[in-house]
């Protein structure tokens, strides 16, 4: 049964898109998936399910606009994708001045001819992730770039994370 990892765009940061894990974990088994693990409070679920991963985007997509109003963007990536996003990483960076932004396809080809990166910051685009490097933190950046609207951001701590926690579902053969 394939692992997915799913990311949701705006849960639980400055007072939007209120959802308890407690409760996104009870819509992912109502649903059917297996084995449900969420982490930290920015929605991030790990999961099984038997379903086609477009299947799998769609029905968590819908359940999510049933409980909130709108749904939230969901990204879903394989095990082997977040732990290739987790070693992709172009720069050599602290892991909470690194950001990973995933997105849902391959951003077009100027995706970062709209950069303005004041403080110094380093952008990279690999596959369907923009990696950022914020030398002097994300609090303070002022960096601008309109492709990350389009996905949902992960320090390189988190994604590693889930890397592991879905490397643990898979290793566990079920």
């Amino acid at each position: 049964m394939p692992v997915y990892i799913a990311l949701l765009h705006a849960i639980n940061v400055g007072g939007t898109g209120a959802l308890p894990m407690a409760e996104l974990k009870a819509i992912c088994v109502q649903l059917g998936f297996a084995d449900v693990a969420t982490y930290i409070q920015s929605g991030n679920v790990v999961f099984r399910a038997v379903l086609a991963e477009t299947t799998v985007q769609a029905r968590l997509a819908d359940a999510l606009a049933a409980r909130m109003g709108k749904a939230p963007g969901v990204i879903l990536r394989s095990a082997a994708e977040m732990q290739a996003a987790a070693d992709g990483s172009p720069f050599a960076a602290l892991p909470n001045q690194l950001l990973i932004t995933f997105l849902p396809a391959p951003p077009a080809d100027d995706a970062l001819d709209r950069l303005s990166a004041p403080g110094g910051e380093k952008v990279a685009v690999v596959g369907r992730e923009i990696y950022v490097h914020y030398p002097n933190g994300v609090g303070r950046s002022k960096l601008k770039l309109p492709a990350l609207q389009l996905g949902t951001a992960r320090n390189l701590n988190t994604v590693c994370k889930l890397a592991e926690m879905a490397a643990a579902l898979e290793t566990d053969g079920r």
